[in-house]
């Protein structure tokens, strides 16, 4: 397009060629031809539309309207053609005023087409993904960006802010996505496609759709937040309606793929292995590719809203046919093990599920003969015999199964209902040790039940049952009642026969063999035809409560023993003084007098506790024998046992004591005191280590003969021996001490004790041999020493040696530890310090005797030579 410029020469002012007339009508007429131009070329590019239904095609018209009228726009800023403008301008405003308004729609028209045309290349990239991406991931990673930028055209663009523009080009864009999942979604090709594949590509062409509309629906609240005055309140219908259908459609194809896959994934090898009929599953198999043929050759378009009813027709026929194959199928592979619904039994539960499928084929034939369209056709009659040869199936099915548990339950039921109420799990002829791991049963036999259930079941599904079975089916509660007593009743009894102990088995066998005569009934005699067992159970259940509580009273009183016999076993025998700290320990003799004295004390309360055991035991003599003799000939058993165990305790008590005193013994805890003393010429304890060690032996002894207090029992009673007279003048008197004293336990702890006490002294001893370098101060003879060295007459120097000497000595014992802790004895060693100390003053005096003496003399021998 080029605009025809005026043949006038113009290079004269715009002044002056404005008042020459042919100069001015020369360029009236050029501008005239302009303005023509202009409005058929703006003509023109209006009534265009988009090539096409592609959003790609509006970008194209908006391109091309932009090339034409930027080129005319271009022309007109020329200087030769706006100095035409401004001389017509002077010379006829009124023709100029037309020729503006004309220019002014050019401008404002350019203006729109330039502004369109670069937003709407911000979409180009995104555009021509979604219309030649390779598959229908790719469209789905488009659309969120797609969208995002339509929303930034939204608010900046000054064009596509308004319905009438932005509404169609998402139309086109809906359209572009709808035809992308067309060529995806080929029904001429997906149904020769493996069935994974296709029902990959159907699910992602659905989640495309899907995405589309969840996408559009999230940048409309994005607009809205973005605070623009300008929401997207746009048609909805419009923009999905179409999109939504074809989920729908996508929907049914993937159902198909999915029921087809189901069907063949039935036919796994194991079921065609083991089925009675591996020809008839072949058979279905083929079956089942013919129910989706149809698909493959549809004569119309399934996505296209027109053809909405005959695409209903094709889906009716098909979920008919796969019903049929479905159930028949489903009947093939769990003939052998139905499903069944809770709580039904086997058989019942079989035929109740052969009848379930069997309605829903009959109700599919019902809904074919209300649809004539669908029953007339070749593929409805084929369904119809199909579904009849099914249903002949599963009649026979259920009949075989009621014929069998009718056959069944005639034999079994007489021969379950004579079984006793009770078996035995060993042998009844056992000894009475073991008795009470013999244990009895409940004998209901659960097939007895599930005949009763089956027989409530049968006439639920309008089915005759066997008179004896319908009888037995009445009395379940009876039945019921029975067992669930009989359970209880043989829970208390195994309860209470774990409660005792073999002593008290043997003490009660008399009750013991009373209750099993009552149980044997239930083993040997009565059956469940039987009308005494209601009886039986409530003698039972007498006997057995009238035990317990003799059990348990029992029980209370062995409690009573077992709390005494607890106390004497934790007393303390060896109760030490306590010297606070500062105080001086008690001395060795001291000590043991007073553990001595504490053992006496304690012994009067173990005597009284003990001597309160036979009463508890005349009173278990009571309950059990009705006499309170305390020589029962039924308890002796009993007395025997407790006897034992008054031994176990004593023997614990003193392993337990003298286990005490042996960690005393070697503890870090100063408890008594000796002292090292100098008896010339040796250095000894006081008292000495035989001294200490018969103590410690004694109150081992002492500790020991604290059972001589405890008096044995006369055999086969509970009543203390009489002390026996040997002799005149001698009386023995029966206890534990002799049996207490013999075990090895004691016998051990003493020995270890003692031996510790004589490593303890020997230690003791080792550590006075560091004194004995002081011996020569009381073993050397001091006479014969100072008259040796008077004779020697030794000068000053010797006696200052000697003097220091002895003066050293004393200096060093007062700075010897005078206090030796050794495990449980403090070693005083202040008397030994103070004897060495005085025999070392005791050498200084005789020393300075003799120096005096010495010296005395040479001065007179001098003071006789001065004089002579």
């Amino acid at each position: 397009l080029k605009l025809e410029m005026p043949t006038v020469n113009l290079d004269r002012e715009v002044t002056v060629l404005a008042t020459v007339p042919g100069v001015v009508q020369s360029l009236k007429s050029c501008a005239l031809t302009w303005k023509k131009l202009i409005s058929r070329v703006l003509e023109e590019q209006l009534k265009k539309v988009p090539q096409g239904n592609s959003p790609l095609a509006e970008i194209d018209l908006w391109r091309e309207n932009n090339a034409t009228l930027r080129a005319l726009t271009e022309q007109i800023k020329l200087p030769e053609v706006q100095k035409v403008l401004e001389i017509l301008q002077k010379a006829e405003s009124k023709f100029t005023g037309d020729l503006q308004i004309v220019l002014s729609d050019l401008k404002k028209h350019h203006m729109e087409a330039q502004d369109n045309a670069k937003f709407l290349s911000t979409l180009e990239r995104h555009l021509k993904n979604l219309s030649t991406g390779t598959g229908v991931d790719v469209i789905s990673n488009v659309i969120p960006s797609l969208l995002n930028a339509l929303r930034l055209v939204w608010i900046m663009s000054r064009h596509y802010n308004k319905d009438v523009l932005m509404v169609p080009f998402l139309e086109r864009i809906s359209w572009e996505i709808s035809e992308r999942v067309r060529r995806v979604v080929d029904l001429q090709t997906l149904f020769k496609q493996d069935i994974t594949t296709a029902k990959k590509k159907i699910t992602e062409a659905k989640n495309t759709l899907e995405q589309w509309k969840k996408c559009y629906f999230t940048t409309c609240i994005q607009v809205e937040e973005s605070g623009s005055k300008r929401f997207w309140k746009f048609d909805v219908k419009r923009l999905f309606e179409k999109t939504d259908y074809m989920v729908s459609i996508c929907q049914d194809l993937y159902d198909i793929f999915q029921a087809t896959e189901e069907l063949h994934n039935i036919f796994i090898p194991e079921l065609i292995t083991v089925t009675e009929n591996p020809k008839g599953v072949d058979e279905l198999q083929r079956e089942v590719n013919i129910v989706i043929s149809p698909m493959e050759d549809l004569t119309f378009d399934p996505f296209s809203m027109e053809n909405a009813r005959d695409w209903a027709f094709v889906m009716e026929e098909f979920k008919e046919d796969v019903l049929v194959e479905t159930v028949e199928q489903i009947f093939v592979q769990n003939l052998k093990d139905p499903p069944r619904y809770k709580n039904h039994p086997p058989v019942a539960g079989a035929i109740a599920w052969s009848r379930s499928l069997s309605h829903r084929i009959r109700h599919t034939i019902t809904r074919f003969q209300e649809e004539e369209e669908l029953l007339a056709s070749k593929r409805g009659q084929e369904v119809q015999q199909k579904s009849l040869q099914v249903t002949k199936k599963m009649d026979e099915y259920e009949a075989q199964k009621y014929r069998q548990w009718r056959d069944r339950a005639e034999h079994v039921l007489p021969l379950l209902l004579k079984d006793t109420l009770l078996t035995l799990s060993s042998a009844t002829d056992e000894p009475v040790t073991t008795r009470k791991s013999v244990c009895f049963a409940l004998n209901f036999s659960p097939e007895i039940q599930e005949i009763i259930i089956e027989t409530k079941y049968m006439e639920q599904l309008g089915l005759p049952v066997p008179e004896m079975a319908r009888y037995v089916a009445l009395q379940e509660d009876q039945y019921l009642r029975y067992t669930n007593k009989l359970k209880i009743m043989l829970d208390r009894y195994h309860k209470l026969m774990e409660m005792m102990n073999e002593a008290e088995t043997k003490l009660l066998d008399h009750y013991v063999r009373e209750l099993w005569k009552i149980l044997k009934a239930g083993h040997k005699r009565l059956t469940w035809k039987s009308v005494g067992i209601g009886e039986f159970i409530v003698q039972c259940t007498q006997t057995i409560g009238r035990l317990e509580l003799l059990v348990h009273q029992i029980h209370h009183i062995s409690e009573d023993i077992s709390s005494k016999l607890q106390s004497i076993e934790s007393t303390n025998l060896f109760k030490f003084p306590h010297s606070k700290n500062g105080e001086k320990c008690p001395g060795a003799k001291e000590f043991f007098d007073y553990v001595k004295c504490e053992q006496a004390k304690g012994v009067e309360q173990l005597v009284r506790k003990y001597s309160a055991i036979p009463q508890l035991l005349i009173e278990v003599e009571r309950r059990v024998a009705y006499t309170n003799s305390g020589k029962s000939p039924k308890l002796a058993s009993y007395y025997a046992y407790w006897e034992h165990r008054i031994y176990q305790v004593l023997t614990q008590l003193i392993v337990k004591n003298l286990q005490a005193f042996n960690a005393t013994v070697l503890a870090n805890v100063p408890l008594l005191q000796i002292e090292a003393a100098l008896s010339v010429p040796e250095i000894i304890l006081q008292p000495n280590a035989s001294e200490i060690e018969k103590m410690t032996v004694q109150s081992i002894q002492d500790c020991v003969e604290v059972t001589k207090h405890f008096v044995r029992w006369m055999h086969g009673t509970c009543i203390e021996c009489p002390p026996q007279h040997v002799k005149v003048d001698e009386v023995v008197t029966f206890s534990f001490y002799s049996d207490v004293s013999q075990s090895p336990l004691v016998i051990e702890q003493a020995v270890l004790i003692t031996q510790n006490v004589q490593k303890l002294l020997a230690s003791l001893r080792n550590c006075l041999n560091q004194w004995k370098k002081y011996d020569l101060l009381w073993k050397s003879d001091k006479d014969a020493v100072l008259d040796r060295l008077a004779a020697e007459k030794p000068s000053c120097v010797t006696f200052d040696e000697h003097l220091q000497f002895y003066m050293k000595i004393a200096q060093e014992v007062t700075q010897q530890p005078l206090i030796k802790d050794e495990q449980f004895i403090r070693l005083q060693l202040a008397p030994l310090a103070s004897a060495v100390q005085e025999n070392a003053k005791s050498w200084l005096m005789s020393l300075g005797k003799l120096l005096n003496k010495l010296a005395r003399e040479e001065l007179f021998s001098l003071q006789d030579e001065i004089q002579v």
